[in-house]
């Protein structure tokens, strides 16, 4: 891990920098955007059943979601760039995601008023779910120990930077860019369908009552774990053995990592870190 642009980074998210920075977004773009570990598939796969679900059977049973929505800022020699890949997309609208910070998206995406929507998690779930990918994840760095991870979390020192900076700056963009919908992980949790109806209604899609329930019933968790096109079992640097990639998607899990002295610690840092937002989360629903 390195500094980069003020954030910490590590090289395969920015080797490929000038053309992620110079990418050429599209009016009808769709990008996805959240801190890592904040329900990114989950949002992505939504967005791909509201918009190919019907009509594209084979997308959905032969094609990984990474490879339906590429990863804009991905750069590993085993795949394609993260741009070429969403050069190379053959759908209309591309769905794009991303984890960079609101600060570093291509300016391409305001120029085109591109839509872009926001998934933002609870900073102690998110946390928990940040250290078990970082354990599975070979090409992440070794997270230590819960104690140690959850130290360099409160500072900030993880892949894509600090959490507080990520959900603030996102937030502070939706004041003024109105084709930003700002989405909570625990909304989702608590009422998946009044979420899908949102994100409908944001992307001006009408779909019938019967297709909103077919794509609820695909994105409940325990479908996707199962679903090998969605949990992320095709990567060769993913060690399973150690952890699934997707773990338990509840929220509030954080009380079964956190100790009494971690959560006031944290809690005293979350106070300073986000006193300027307005922000809200939940951490139990």
């Amino acid at each position: 891990m390195f500094d980069f642009e003020g954030i910490s980074m590590t090289r395969c998210f920015t080797d490929n920098w000038e053309k992620v920075q110079n990418f050429q977004a599209r009016p009808d773009d769709i990008l996805i955007a959240t801190y890592p570990k904040a329900g990114t598939t989950w949002v992505s796969y939504i967005l791909d059943l509201l918009y190919f679900g019907n009509d594209d059977l084979e997308r959905q049973t032969s094609q990984p979601i990474y490879m339906r929505i590429p990863f804009l800022e991905l750069c590993f020699q085993e795949f394609s760039t993260g741009t070429e890949m969403a050069d190379n997309l053959p759908t209309s609208p591309r769905l794009i995601k991303t984890h960079l910070p609101v600060q570093l998206v291509p300016k391409s995406f305001w120029e085109q008023n591109s839509r872009i929507v926001y998934l933002a998690r609870n900073a102690k779930d998110n946390a928990v779910s940040y250290f078990h990918f970082d354990r599975m994840n070979m090409v992440q760095p070794e997270p230590g120990d819960w104690n140690s991870f959850i130290q360099k979390f409160m500072k900030g020192k993880n892949v894509f930077g600090p959490w507080y900076d990520h959900v603030s700056g996102w937030w502070e963009k939706k004041q003024t860019y109105p084709n930003l919908l700002y989405l909570f992980y625990e909304d989702l949790v608590e009422d998946t369908g009044r979420e899908v109806e949102r994100l409908s209604s944001f992307l001006g899609l009408s779909t019938s009552v019967e297709e909103r329930e077919k794509i609820i019933k695909g994105v409940q968790f325990d479908a996707m774990k199962q679903n090998n096109m969605t949990n992320h079992v095709t990567l060769p640097f993913m060690d399973f053995k150690i952890s699934p990639f997707m773990r338990k998607g509840k929220v509030g899990d954080w009380k079964c990592h956190f100790t009494v002295a971690q959560n006031e610690q944290f809690d005293e840092v979350y106070k300073q870190k986000m006193k300027k937002t307005t922000v809200r989360f939940r951490t139990e629903i």
